[in-house]
């Protein structure tokens, strides 16, 4: 199949599908006499895998592990166990960092209560007279 039939049946982009072979989590696919790029089960198998992956929030170097520990052939899968088990404290991680936010901003909300003029906006007077924090450092798996 070409490249827009494997894009259609993963409902992703021809882009994407060139970007994840840039990337070395598909093979390269065969070429045609006309160097056209076809693809076969084997591609539409690791594209789903890929991007069912994505679609938890997995980065490219998880899903690389993932696919290193189905290359390896192991005869458990405790690898992938782990992974997923080490994912899962990224996503607990984040959503961790996400509700610290939206009680910030519930607090910050709190400070603009009624009608008033922009000039007296309590949410504005605390965004402008708040010191700015320091360079962020990585929270999380993703940034």
């Amino acid at each position: 199949m070409k490249i827009g039939e494997l894009a259609r049946i993963a409902n992703c982009t021809p882009d994407t599908i060139r970007f994840y072979e840039k990337e070395g989590l598909i093979p390269p696919p065969a070429r045609t006499d006309a160097n056209y790029r076809t693809y076969d089960k084997t591609h539409v198998e690791r594209l789903r895998l890929i991007r069912n992956c994505r679609e938890l929030d997995m980065t490219h170097d998880e899903v690389r592990a993932l696919l290193y520990a189905l290359q390896a052939r192991s005869p458990d899968c405790r690898e992938i166990d782990a992974l997923v088990d080490e994912h899962i404290g990224h996503v607990s991680a984040r959503i961790d960092e996400l509700m610290r936010l939206r009680d910030r901003l519930t607090a910050l909300r709190e400070t603009c209560r009624g009608e008033h003029a922009v000039d007296s906006c309590g949410i504005v007077h605390e965004l402008t007279s708040q010191k700015t924090p320091g360079r962020r450092t990585k929270k999380s798996h993703v940034g």
